[in-house]
């Protein structure tokens, strides 16, 4: 019922992959074991309603994680098409309420890529007009309008993302989405951006600092107490054994991340740049979307079809791949006319997938169970392929730990730092515990140096965009290279 509703629109990749999360070098992450399949007729803290209305989705990831989902409350900015179908997945997944700021007015064209509205709603308020159809889908979740965009950015109250357990931006600008990222973060709050243009889309996580457990076979090899990669480390390793008589072993693992500002300027992992043929491998959608970014920047637009934005478009998505160190070939013009051609554009099939694929992780995270999205997700819906790059660098926060002596993750995670245990998830948090809520941890720069005023938080946009504009100029190679000719 719910379960089959969600996963229709987190279908497989186009390619024939599966969707689940890749590694920092693009490559597709193994997929973990199930929990017992067991039939599930009783749970604490769930109804006998409840259990059978979500009995498909206990069956896939356990009543503990539906019962931390039922209590879980998101923020949703945005409901046009990607929008939409975020909504639909998540109010059907059974979260406690769902917040929709949206004020912007129905229009012809919204009809044609958004179910949830009709002919009588053109001229409406999106979100007001979509609310009684969103509701009827699942009567038990609280679902709400939150006003408009400029209420949110202009809000003076550093309390107001504290009750929601996740904040999802959709199809904004990256200073607006830097914005609401800022803020989220400076609540410890899980934050997602994702936009989609035409074929193309892209979703983005900063989840703070998340724990997670995963599910496995046990292996002849013992699993390491250890960092795993930059931003990766295991901090505990159990076992227990299923009525099949399998060993299953247990790993609690820790992500942490950087926001959107720093990762939006980060270089490729360096597994990535170290291999010629990884590189290559690297679509041109990455420096396509810095490219816009940085044009939605300058302009306060979309790039149009004239000859003066179709250069400058072109000459910012040549030093963005210049700056990511890619091979020339990679930025092909059949490709940047095909982008600049999809550039606004809404494509159900395109947000029906990237809306699943977010709606998972969002579920993943609210549950604690499995690899999230670290940190960007990349979809080209016309050469059939999706792929996930780690674009971290060190956010302020982590820079003052460096400063107090913190020099690896194996340091910090290992639970021996004043304030910040974050061997213990170090952010312990209400609603539901997923390693963010309340933390004292990565929203602990915010809060001492930005005076924890939402008023302030300016200033700490403005310091981790300087940081993010230093990260791009060190990463950046001497060498020039052509601009890429769209004739």
């Amino acid at each position: 019922m719910a379960a089959d509703a969600l996963t229709a629109g987190a279908e497989p990749a186009a390619n024939g992959n599966n969707n689940l999360p890749e590694t920092a070098n693009g490559t597709a992450a193994q997929p973990s074991a199930l929990p017992d399949q067991a039939t599930v007729t009783t749970a604490p803290g769930l109804s006998a309603d409840e259990i059978a209305l979500y009995d498909r989705q206990i069956r896939l990831w356990g009543a503990q994680a539906q019962e931390r989902i039922r209590s879980a409350n998101i923020l949703l900015v945005s409901l046009r098409a990607l929008g939409t179908e975020i909504a639909k997945n998540l109010t059907l997944a059974g979260i406690s309420s769902l917040t929709i700021i949206d004020d912007d007015i129905v229009t012809e064209e919204d009809l044609g890529a958004q179910y949830f509205l009709r002919q009588e709603d053109v001229g409406k308020a999106r979100a007001e007009a979509a609310m009684p159809r969103i509701q009827e889908l699942n009567p038990r979740v609280t679902v709400k309008t939150g006003g408009g965009l400029t209420d949110l950015l202009n809000l003076q109250d550093p309390t107001y993302y504290a009750p929601f357990d996740c904040v999802i931006a959709c199809d904004h600008d990256s200073m607006t989405l830097s914005m609401i990222n800022t803020a989220a973060r400076f609540a410890s709050r899980p934050f997602y951006a994702a936009g989609i243009h035409g074929f193309y889309g892209y979703i983005f996580a900063d989840l703070v600092g998340h724990d997670f457990v995963i599910e496995r076979e046990k292996s002849n090899i013992a699993t390491p107490v250890a960092p795993e990669t930059m931003t990766r480390s295991v901090l505990s390793v159990t076992s227990k054994k299923e009525n099949n008589g399998k060993n299953v072993e247990i790993v609690k693992k820790q992500e942490i991340y950087c926001p959107l500002i720093l990762a939006n300027s980060s270089p490729l992992p360096p597994d990535v740049l170290a291999s010629r043929r990884k590189l290559k491998n690297v679509p041109a959608l990455l420096p396509c979307l810095r490219a816009l970014f940085e044009f939605q920047r300058s302009f306060g637009r979309l790039p149009g079809h004239t000859s003066q934005d179709l250069t400058h478009f072109t000459t910012l998505a040549t030093d963005k791949s210049r700056e990511l160190q890619l091979p020339p070939e990679t930025l092909r013009s059949d490709f940047l006319r095909s982008f600049i051609q999809n550039i606004g554009a809404e494509i159900m099939p395109t947000a029906a997938f990237v809306g699943g694929r977010l709606s998972e992780d969002v579920i993943n995270v609210l549950g604690k169970r499995e690899q999230p999205i670290q940190n960007f997700a990349l979809f080209d819906g016309d050469g059939l392929e999706g792929r996930i790059y780690s674009l971290y660098s060190p956010p302020p926060e982590a820079m003052s730990l460096l400063s107090m002596g913190v020099t690896s993750m194996g340091d910090m995670t290992s639970g021996t730092m004043s304030g910040l245990d974050m061997a213990n998830g170090g952010m312990q948090g209400s609603g539901f515990d997923a390693g963010v809520g309340g933390s004292v941890g990565a929203g602990m720069a915010f809060d001492a140096q930005f005076g924890g005023t939402q008023g302030q938080m300016s200033a700490g946009l403005a310091q981790v965009q300087q940081a993010g504009a230093s990260v791009a100029s060190a990463s950046a190679p001497a060498q020039t290279q052509e601009v890429v000719d769209l004739e």
